[in-house]
């Protein structure tokens, strides 16, 4: 067999086409056993689409597989698990309302005469568990533990599986900084036992720190492959953008004006437990000014955005928008004043089977540009869609009539950001805004958030990405077990003393400070 055999996997001259777009064009991917290599390319880039081709999700219209140098065919996920490739996907396959183990078992079952060997099965997962320090809760139901959790439970299906070649799809776009620390760590371990993975992303820092080689899409075309350690972060974003990309937030001071939105003792009740998920919240977004809430998934956060837009109710306090008090308000009424950019794009912000054009103007359809009569002016709502996907660059294989649920992630969000930044609201609640997104598509939704903070709204970001916290935020509020913690200025904060209020080992007293 000779040289070919130093690969555990080849794709070798792949191309995948969809209606109107080629996906894959002509793309050869070699990996080798034991190394980490990561998969690099902008939203829509192809990269999802080649490892759904290597599960056996999509067929290629040309190209082959090899694997440890025989050509294979993967007509189906259950080819590929026969050949021990598995994957954990972007957004989780798990059950909401089964236990960790029986998502873990669950079409990989051991039976003996018709009898669930559940007691076997829990000894193997708990052993895989030990061994790769992944540790879950066998017997919490999905539901109700947290995305990072939720990732180890995927990570755990692949091992009990005895998969050898693991794929991980963007595996960090919904941790924290402390479950990204973890998983890269595992990941270490895993291909010094000998496994190989494979590794979406396109968070260059992440990229830097865990892979051996990167291989870069751009556009559905290869461009190249190259060893991590001699290469950099300006060199990949080049490689992955066609263009230097400025990896800092070019920005003005901020000029705070007028107060906009103005939150007292604010309580949100929690789905999981008896206490509030949020307690007592105080704080105020001014006129032209960037306010960020920081803090490790699962503190509150998402429970006060819920509550600040009408998602969820308030047992308590007072919210008060461009003068008006709207805590008992309506979601269409809060929305008469503020746009918000949600955090699970899937579930809050769009209609998936909707077109394009029509999730464009989900909340704006009974205005007069939009209807007559009560009649949809089919027309205009397609001139605006079209207006908004050249503005921020929406990419889609049919534009405006794309069904929602085809197009990418990444351009799935820049199309909730270009409709809500268009309504032009004087508060933006901005939640995980590039979550999922490249440095391109970052680096433009964070400029036009600093346009719109310049125009003088209101902006209240919400995120997980300490990065983004200080490069965009002109003033930083700590969320810790519901409650806010800290109040700080990017400007003389570190990122080490962010951490410690953000894991609860220090918060400001009013007035002062203390550990």
């Amino acid at each position: 067999m000779g040289e070919a055999s130093q690969y555990v996997i080849e794709m070798l001259h792949i191309t995948k086409e969809f209606p109107g777009i080629k996906a894959n064009d002509d793309i050869t991917l070699q990996l080798k056993k034991g190394e980490i290599h990561a998969l690099l390319g902008e939203n829509g880039a192809g990269k999802s689409t080649l490892m759904s081709v290597l599960f056996g999700l999509y067929q290629p219209e040309q190209g082959e597989i090899r694997k440890d140098g025989v050509k294979v065919e993967i007509s189906n996920p259950n080819d590929a698990t026969a050949l021990h490739i598995g994957m954990v996907h972007q957004h989780f396959k798990l059950v909401d309302v089964f236990t960790v183990l029986d998502n873990i078992i669950l079409g990989a079952e051991d039976t003996r005469l018709g009898f669930l060997q559940k007691k076997s099965a829990r000894q193997k997962v708990q052993e895989l568990s030990d061994r790769y320090g992944l540790k879950v809760d066998l017997d919490a139901k999905i539901e109700n533990i947290t995305v990072g959790m939720q990732q180890r439970v995927e990570i755990l299906k692949m091992l009990y599986r005895d998969n050898e070649i693991l794929i991980f799809d963007e595996p960090t776009a919904v941790l924290t900084p402390q479950e990204i620390e973890e998983l890269m760590h595992i990941m270490k371990g895993l291909a010094q036992e000998g496994k190989s993975i494979l590794f979406i992303s396109h968070k260059l820092n992440e990229i830097m720190e865990v892979s051996d080689r990167v291989t870069v899409l751009r556009k559905g075309k290869f461009i190249g492959t190259v060893n991590t350690s001699e290469t950099s972060k300006a060199e990949l974003s080049r490689m992955m953008v066609g263009r230097p990309v400025q990896l800092e937030v070019q920005k003005a001071p901020a000029k705070p004006g007028a107060v906009v939105l103005n939150v007292e003792n604010l309580c949100v009740p929690s789905h999981l437990h008896k206490r509030n998920a949020v307690n007592n919240v105080s704080f105020s977004v001014r006129e032209g000014e960037i306010v960020c809430i920081a803090g490790i998934d699962g503190n509150g956060q998402s429970e006060f955005v819920y509550g600040l837009t009408g998602l969820d109710k308030c047992s308590g306090g007072s919210i008060t928008l461009c003068g008006k008090e709207i805590s008992k308000a309506t979601i269409r009424q809060r929305g008469e004043n503020m746009s918000h950019i949600p955090e699970d794009r899937h579930k809050h912000g769009l209609v998936l089977d909707f077109s394009l054009e029509q999730n464009m103007v989900l909340q704006r359809f009974k205005e007069k540009q939009f209807q007559r009569a009560g009649f949809i002016k089919n027309d205009a709502v397609r001139q605006y869609a079209e207006m908004l996907i050249e503005q921020y660059d929406v990419r889609s294989g049919q534009g405006p009539i794309t069904i929602t649920r085809a197009m990418s992630g990444g351009n799935q969000q820049k199309a909730i950001i270009a409709r809500e930044v268009d309504r032009n609201k004087p508060l933006i609640v901005a939640v995980q805004p590039t979550r999922g997104l490249d440095v391109g598509a970052i680096e433009y939704i964070h400029g036009q958030l600093v346009a719109e903070r310049d125009k003088g709204k209101a902006v209240l970001l919400v995120s997980l990405e300490l990065d983004e916290v200080m490069n965009l935020s002109d003033r930083i509020l700590v969320m810790y077990e519901g409650e806010i913690v800290g109040e700080f200025d990017p400007k003389k904060v570190t990122v080490e003393e962010l951490g410690m209020y953000m894991a609860g080992a220090k918060r400001q007293e009013k007035g002062g400070e203390s550990a």
